[in-house]
């Protein structure tokens, strides 16, 4: 549990200043990649499929989406 405690706090920590200098779409870039990955392998899971494959397929997915919503055509 120790070992894990580190990673943890820097990646907490890394999360919550990595966004700071970006632009509104990059924003919705990067959001829309971590939500479709999500999805993407909750979805795979649930049906029985490769879960890493489902959040690769979504995280993309959720990036191209992101990326027309920053830009405006949403």
């Amino acid at each position: 549990m120790k070992k894990l405690l580190l990673p943890a706090l820097l990646s907490g920590a890394l999360a919550m200043t990595a966004c700071t200098n970006m632009s509104r779409e990059q924003q919705s870039t990067l959001s829309g990649a971590a939500i479709g990955a999500a999805g993407g392998a909750a979805i795979s899971a649930i049906a029985g499929g490769n879960a890493g494959v489902g959040a690769l397929v979504g995280g993309a997915a959720g990036a191209v989406a992101g990326n027309l919503k920053g830009k405006g055509y949403w």
